[in-house]
């Protein structure tokens, strides 16, 4: 779970390293960083069956053994296309078998209060992995290489796997009939809603219908007494329906935040891999801190209250950033907002898991631990491709906009200049456009400079509106939280913490 944390934060706070060093680009690293998290989405469901079938301790090791794959791609990788197919998919799927088969191992590993303490201890992982990612990431990529940090998850790995005789299997004792049209309708689903492409109103509402259809085969097959890919009888239970939900958008902020913030401090403060990666630690060393202070001090307060508070305290953070953007030189201008933001993150990570798998009885909590997991998974490769992808655009609309509208520069030095920073958005910094203009009348050169900065802020103020919304969705769903009663939990879904 610590190798799975961190491997995200590696590859954000490492962006400006690794376009240098494939001749690539921001927009297609962020999209593999963003393909990584569908992948996983997508199949994480079939994965859980795949497990039930093959035996869940075969599944933990083949998925461990695809994301090992995935970092050592990483480590040795020459191109974007490597990363996209090891990384991205390779890896995805490794993690789409790892997680529901972890989950369904501690489960039957252990008993009663060991139990819960090997949940609450694969959850503190973590949380540790989230506040220190960045930190270990910049501090790698920095100082010795990105492809070191890769090398040592697989580190990691293999240390794991040279103990992987003390996992006991747990043998499933359900149907092993297998529900494809489901397993089909889920990948569809999923996949789809999130790759829009150049037609993105016809795809997603192909998406839409792969999710209507999904639901009508799952309840048909219920009805029928067939196979089903998941119990829709799961999502009767408003608490789960809503907890899930509120997972959902807590992983599109953080997902927008973690990968839009980076990207601004490498390409816009010009911070090396370490500075990024300080710069982002007040966000998650309090996540940290304050889900674990309020996981043992918030027994007497409704569980629902919390998570409202925690999106109203997230969103607020993210609101705080969009006027100090323009006026930002340094990290340090984010420290406020970002502690805030951190403040509204770590109350939702103490509560949400919880209260999502806690009215799931026994027999359903792992499938309904994968549909959590999946909820999120979604969430956060949502939260990546949209907000990633807003930025960019809106940084190429940007130059084009300020270019034709400057009083200072001339018809043809405006289609130049809107032209080649449109080329460039995603790669050229200040100071990189400073040394292309020297010779340029010093008129010319503030006017450009002017541009490129202001298009950059602009970018980063419309791609914050993301996870922005996500929290103000998250909030209102809390209020429908807060009218449902209180869950009472089941013996196996207490105390499943994972993320």
């Amino acid at each position: 779970m610590f190798v799975l944390v961190v491997d995200t934060s590696l590859m954000n706070v490492s962006i400006s390293a690794v376009v240098r060093d494939l001749g690539t680009t921001v927009s297609g690293v962020q999209s593999a960083i963003a393909l990584e998290a569908l992948v996983s989405a997508a199949f994480i469901l079939i994965g859980s069956k795949v497990g039930d079938l093959i035996g869940r301790k075969l599944a933990y090791i083949l998925g461990l053994l695809g994301y090992a794959v995935g970092a050592l791609a990483m480590a040795f990788a020459q191109s974007l296309t490597a990363i996209i197919v090891f990384w991205a998919v390779v890896g995805g799927l490794g993690a789409s078998l790892l997680l529901p088969a972890m989950q369904s191992l501690i489960h039957g590993n252990f008993e009663g209060a060991a139990q819960k303490r090997a949940y609450a201890l694969v959850g503190a992982s973590a949380a540790i992995a989230a506040a220190v990612g960045p930190l270990f990431g910049g501090f790698v990529t920095t100082y010795l290489s990105w492809r070191v940090g890769f090398l040592f998850e697989v580190a990691v790995i293999a240390v794991v796997l040279s103990g992987i005789k003390l996992v006991h299997d747990v043998p499933y004792t359900g149907s092993r009939r297998v529900d494809v049209v489901g397993a089909v309708l889920s990948v569809l689903a999923i996949l789809v809603w999130q790759e829009g492409g150049e037609s993105v109103l016809a795809v997603l509402a192909v998406g839409a219908a792969a999710l209507v259809l999904l639901v009508y085969w799952l309840r048909r097959q219920k009805r029928l007494g067939k196979p089903t890919l998941l119990d829709p009888d799961l999502f009767k239970s408003k608490v789960f329906e809503s907890g899930v939900t509120g997972q959902m958008l807590q992983q599109i902020a953080l997902g927008g935040t973690m990968i839009v913030l980076p990207i601004y401090l490498q390409m816009v403060l010009e911070y090396n891999a370490l500075k990024a990666g300080l710069s982002l630690a007040p966000l998650s060393l309090t996540m940290f801190a304050v889900a674990v202070v309020a996981g043992r001090r918030a027994a007497r307060r409704r569980p629902a209250g919390i998570i409202r508070l925690g999106f109203a305290i997230l969103t607020f953070g993210l609101i705080l950033l969009i006027p100090i953007v323009p006026r930002a030189d340094s990290g340090w201008w984010l420290v406020v907002p970002l502690v805030i933001a951190g403040i509204g993150l770590g109350l939702l990570v103490s509560q949400l898991n919880n209260y999502t798998l806690s009215p799931i009885s026994d027999e359903r909590v792992s499938e309904a631990a994968g549909v959590n997991s999946a909820g999120g998974s979604f969430g956060l490769s949502f939260g990546l491709a949209f907000a990633g992808a807003i930025m960019l655009a809106t940084l190429s609309l940007g130059f084009t906009n300020l270019a034709n509208s400057s009083t200072v520069l001339s018809p043809a030095e405006q289609q130049q200049v809107a032209h080649a920073l449109e080329a460039d958005a995603q790669i050229m910094s200040n100071t990189q456009l400073e040394k292309q203009l020297a010779g340029h009348p010093e008129k010319t050169q503030n006017e450009i400079i002017r541009i490129n900065t202001d298009a950059r802020h602009l970018a980063l103020q419309v791609a914050l509106l993301i996870p922005i919304l996500a929290g103000g969705l998250g909030l209102l769903n809390s209020f429908r939280m807060m009218r449902l009663p209180d869950p009472t939990p089941s013996e196996a879904a207490e105390g499943m913490v994972l993320g």
